[in-house]
């Protein structure tokens, strides 16, 4: 990226892949991904090289999250260096196979995007993930695809944070780009929750084609929800859970909870309000694969970024 009268100039995206399975049991990414693997038609734009990949084979098949380790933190620097051999995790193994073929990353070899599918359990309708504030290609592609949504809600997720930032997958392009898209429960289609990661995809590569025919995105505003902090669910002395998520916060993503307001209700009936210092809007909640990682749900902060206009250098 150069920056020249506040305009950013970006090299073309011509090389795109479209991950499925990273978590194989979340049906819309992989059913679309082998979809588009027998006729790619449908996600073909002129001067882009668009590679649905299943990024999870063995989950897949088995119809689990992992089998040995979650692939969407395994792609750090640790992991990506580790000498090879059947000793290592089979998603350290996969993760280090994916960065060869679609990165190094970090290095100007590494694909332009990555989407990375994902279906969640919560009540969070189409969300992007953004990885980073500064990326003003992303920034601007999400802004089309919320015009192109529009009147359907389509939510931008700012995972930031430095303690709570993981290492994913699609983390290996110049610009990587999470959809979560719910709810949807674990090894099911839904065919609504389909159509709408379906329709973000089109949207996402009409405007990477779009740039890389030269036209010019003005400024604009992009309201995200920064990820702010996950919050566990209350717990004995020996780590058991002791409490449910409140029934007035299920279901009820990216609305705003108060403090003093409900959070969570324990098993003989008592309220576990929220102490926060002020409103925040959570979201993740009640994620079936986050009890394991002791997650009841994430709080964020809502935010208005700037994003430069772009064009093509």
């Amino acid at each position: 990226m150069s920056s020249y009268n506040n305009t950013a100039r970006f090299s073309e995206a011509r090389r795109v892949a479209i991950f499925g399975g990273t978590h194989g049991n979340e049906m819309s990414g992989v059913t679309l991904v082998n979809l588009w693997t027998k006729n790619g038609t449908e996600i073909q734009r002129k001067g882009v090289e668009a590679v649905p990949f299943i990024t999870n084979p063995k989950a897949v098949e088995k119809c689990t999250r992992y089998v040995d380790t979650d692939l969407n933190r395994a792609f750090t620097p640790e992991n990506l260096s580790a000498p090879g051999g059947n000793d290592l995790p089979y998603e350290v193994l996969r993760a280090q196979e994916i960065n060869r073929i679609f990165g190094p990353k970090g290095s100007p070899e590494a694909y332009d995007v990555i989407f990375d599918l994902h279906n969640t359990t919560s009540n969070m309708g189409c969300t992007l993930i953004l990885e980073s504030s500064k990326d003003h290609f992303n920034l601007q592609m999400m802004n089309y695809i919320k015009k192109a949504m529009a009147p359907a809600s389509c939510l931008v997720l700012m995972n930031e944070h430095p303690l709570l930032k993981y290492s994913t997958s699609r983390s290996v392009a110049k610009h990587p780009v999470g959809l979560e898209v719910g709810p949807q429960p674990q090894g099911v289609l839904r065919s609504n929750i389909f159509e709408a990661m379906r329709v973000i995809l089109k949207h996402a590569l009409d405007f990477i084609e779009l740039f890389n025919e030269g036209v010019e995105f003005p400024p604009c505003t992009v309201e995200v929800f920064r990820v702010l902090e996950w919050i566990d669910y209350p717990r004995d002395a020996n780590g058991n859970i002791i409490a449910m998520v409140h029934p007035n916060l299920q279901d009820c993503d990216w609305e705003p909870l108060n403090p003093g307001d409900p959070m969570f209700q324990t098993f003989d009936g008592k309220t576990i309000h929220y102490q926060g210092s002020g409103t925040v809007y959570p979201t993740f909640i009640n994620e079936a694969a986050y009890y394991e990682k002791q997650q009841a749900f994430i709080t964020t902060r809502r935010e208005t970024l700037v994003a430069s206009a772009i064009i093509k250098a």
